[in-house]
């Protein structure tokens, strides 16, 4: 152990460790059973500061599966806490489940209380990954373990170093208010008088301070009689000069499904606005039902997630709801809230893209009504289809929604989910 981490684990938290040496005590190793134990060792390099590193390896048995750790006394109830620790892996298939972090809450007597929080969360660090973690003690914490583990990865070692654990400020509500628009425009004749149809809606109806104006799927097309190639068009152009306008002058982000034409191929395709107006991205429909495809669309063949002012969004369109892998995808690249153009669908399957991913959602649609679901699928904010009406909502995004009998499944699903099993 360094001097440093000595200085600092004699004032308590913070405490920091770069550099490990064997027998020192502080660290234990702990698996279910003896015959399923990684082997356990302090490695000399690779290290980020003194030499050591704590390392877990396989050693050749599938059923492997332990960690190191080290528990933590003064934790307070209330109080928020941040785990920073690094690692490096050799021969790990998927680290996104085979490596893990979590902090164990107990109390006094050693006693788990609540659930483990887990980290998900990493960015690069040269060679190195960074995991942060970043959880509130629960009611009757006292102590905290921090575990570092591998798990069922043969041939795979992970090497843990440069850990810092300290206390931090609660965050503060981050919160994000959306209008979904209801509107169904009826016998106008051409792209240009639906879409006015829409943008005039908005502006009567969305109220200031909007961060999210969010438009059904094919805006361009409902009510005007024309086949998809017949309105589609090139992006950016007129459509989303008109959306931009509409941004522009809420200072909102504005969502919306149109058809995009790209060459010969047409594309159901939702655009994303920033509060100047700019064109932020498109999202291409991956999931085309058979009417589309008997009428000509291409699907699209990505799940791009951006970044707004107010937190990280992704898109999907429709018939994207009826299967689990587009909100999966976008969740575990960072998405907090999903934005949904849609015609029709099955209620039950869009709450449960926000249940299984943790995440809000918000539809705007036609024979579907415009919805702001909750990560645990409540309805926060509903608009049928009443001749034109908003719903309205604001949502916190950093709020945790804990399941009674799971915890915080935001940060635990990505870390049990299995994406490597055909």
């Amino acid at each position: 152990m360094t001097s440093l981490a000595l200085v600092l684990l004699a004032a308590g938290l913070p405490w920091q460790q770069s550099g490990f040496v064997e027998g020192s005590g502080e660290w234990r190793t702990w698996a279910a059973r003896d015959e399923i134990a990684p082997r356990a060792f302090v490695a000399p390099s690779p290290s980020r500061g003194e030499p050591g590193a704590l390392a877990l390896s396989g050693g050749g048995n599938a059923a492997a599966c332990g960690e190191w750790r080290r528990r933590f006394e003064g934790v307070r109830a209330g109080r928020w806490y941040r785990l920073t620790a690094h690692y490096v892996s050799d021969a790990v298939a998927h680290e996104s489940w085979q490596v893990l972090a979590r902090l164990d809450w107990s109390d006094g007597t050693g006693t788990r209380v609540g659930w483990p929080d887990y980290g998900h969360e990493t960015t690069p660090a040269g060679e190195w990954q960074r995991l942060t973690l970043e959880a509130p003690a629960p009611e009757g914490a006292s102590a905290v373990e921090v575990q570092l583990r591998l798990q069922n990865a043969a041939d795979g070692t992970v090497y843990w170093d440069d850990l810092r654990l300290e206390e931090i400020a609660s965050p503060s509500p981050r919160e994000a208010h959306i209008a979904a628009v209801n509107l169904r425009p009826k016998e106008t004749g051409s792209a240009e008088a639906s879409l006015r149809a829409f943008v005039e809606l908005a502006r009567r109806l969305v109220p200031p301070q909007t961060d999210v104006i969010l438009l059904p799927e094919g805006i361009t097309v409902v009510g005007t009689g024309q086949t998809y190639a017949e309105v589609a068009e090139r992006v950016p152009g007129p459509s989303t000069r008109a959306l931009g306008d509409l941004a522009r002058e809420k200072s909102a982000w504005v969502v919306a499904g149109i058809y995009e034409r790209e060459g010969v191929a047409v594309y159901n395709t939702a655009v994303l606005l920033d509060r100047s107006g700019a064109l932020v991205g498109t999202y291409r429909k991956v999931y085309l039902p058979r009417e589309e495809i008997e009428g000509g669309l291409t699907p699209g063949s990505s799940y791009p997630v951006f970044d707004t002012d107010f937190g990280r969004v992704g898109l999907m369109i429709c018939w994207d709801t009826q299967f689990a892998d587009p909100s999966r995808a976008l969740a575990l690249a960072g998405a907090e809230l999903l934005l949904v153009p849609i015609w029709g669908g099955n209620e039950t399957l869009v709450r449960a893209r926000a249940i299984e991913n943790r995440v809000f959602v918000a539809t705007s649609g036609y024979d579907f009504d415009s919805l702001v679901v909750d990560p645990d699928g409540g309805i926060l904010a509903r608009a049928a289809d009443d001749g034109g009406s908003v719903a309205l909502s604001t949502i916190d995004l950093d709020r945790r929604y804990l399941d009674p009998w799971l915890g915080d499944m935001r940060g635990r699903f990505p870390k049990e989910l299995r994406t490597d099993v055909r």
